[in-house]
């Protein structure tokens, strides 16, 4: 039988249309069990390919012969050696084109929403990585927010739509994923925001993102507002679109809320962190639609594939808004923290411009799960 070759588009369309997926995970089991390829409908089996080099055969009935069975390991290649062995041995089976490195490079562009005063607003979703980026378009113009390394598509996607970059925001200077957001202005001549707090150590030009900024999208005045809103950064900021949609950053999510710990200063930004959940964001409409930076868990995503929900539903729902008592608040973010991004420290130094690593290494950077949320 022939062994079939996915690619990671086809596998988000798996993840986003809720259908079933049997996945044979061939890397260690440290790295899959810290990382995966989640689904609503996905199983699994880990076994490490080097257990398999004398052979499919006792794994054979641990695999399903009603369902699809993709195989997945780091970048591509002892995924394609077991998905031959499993063909040989009579199995109908796919390998991920690129492995996990191609998973975490995904972006699926997603409508959001038309906008009241004529445009659009899209979600681009990293779904392996759990990164969400922003494009707001109108009358020929467009604004992109928190854009991640893969510049050509949002550039591409740009041009789709006849549509010319004007506006690139960062919402605070990232630590978990690299930054397009300067060589999306840089190639386009747009102008790049960033908030002037999170940005004294960077070696390139900006324009500040400050508290109360409006910038005007197209012709038909699209707003984005700026709000100051630290915490996570000492910077961040978040924006409310055209009245009806707040980009919190990585301040707050579906189901968590932002770590103030990047930096190395929980203890300074934790009251800055409650300040913006439990004062500026009391302060704001609970009609906002809440787009965040990131999403943690494949349960976030809706029916649609967007990551989106209430204001006035998250005030019920998320815990990290529900902590009353000031004390309990500092504990439950300050002790409660995962491990570090991996190597978010070099991120920062890429992101400020000190350092400019080849595509390799900034892929290696980045590899695994986003860790920006309090769990």
């Amino acid at each position: 039988m022939s062994v079939n070759k996915w690619t990671a588009a086809q596998v988000a369309r798996k993840v986003i249309d809720n259908e079933e997926l049997f996945i044979l995970d061939v890397r260690n089991q440290d790295a899959f069990e810290d990382w995966k390829i989640e689904g609503h409908k996905f199983e699994y089996l880990n076994i490490p390919y080097f257990e398999l080099l004398d052979g499919v055969e006792e794994i054979l009935p641990k695999l399903p012969t009603d369902k699809e069975v993709l195989v997945v390991c780091a970048k591509e290649g002892s995924s394609v050696m077991v998905a031959e062995m499993l063909s040989d041995a009579g199995r109908e089976v796919a390998y991920l084109e690129g492995g996990m490195k191609s998973w975490s490079s995904y972006l699926e562009p997603i409508k959001v929403a038309d906008l009241d005063n004529g445009g659009e607003l899209y979600q681009f979703v990293r779904i392996g990585k759990g990164c969400l980026s922003y494009m707001v378009i109108s009358e020929g113009e467009a604004a992109i927010i928190d854009a991640v390394r893969f510049t050509d598509l949002f550039i591409d996607f740009a041009k789709e739509k006849n549509v010319e970059i004007k506006h690139v925001f960062d919402t605070h200077l990232h630590a978990d994923h690299i930054s397009g957001g300067r060589h999306i202005a840089h190639e386009t001549g747009a102008t790049y925001y960033l908030p002037p707090k999170d940005a004294t150590e960077v070696v390139f030009d900006y324009t500040a993102l400050r508290d109360g900024l409006h910038v005007k999208i197209g012709e038909s005045k699209i707003d984005v507002n700026a709000l100051y809103s630290p915490g996570h950064t000492i910077g961040s900021t978040s924006f409310v679109i055209d009245d009806q949609f707040l980009l919190t950053g990585d301040i707050l999510f579906i189901d968590s809320i932002g770590r103030p710990d990047l930096a190395g200063l929980a203890e300074d930004w934790v009251g800055d962190l409650r300040e913006t959940l439990y004062k500026r964001y009391r302060e704001l409409a609970e009609d906002l639609v809440v787009l965040p930076a990131h999403f943690m868990i494949i349960d976030e995503l809706n029916e649609d594939g967007t990551v989106a929900k209430r204001l006035g539903d998250l005030f019920k729902e998320n815990h990290g808004l529900n902590i009353e008592d000031e004390a309990e608040f500092r504990s439950t973010v300050t002790d409660n923290l995962p491990p570090q991004p991996n190597a978010y420290e070099q991120i920062r130094q890429v992101n400020m411009g000190k350092i400019t690593p080849d595509n390799d290494e900034q892929t290696e950077m980045e590899i695994g799960p986003n860790r920006c949320a309090v769990r």
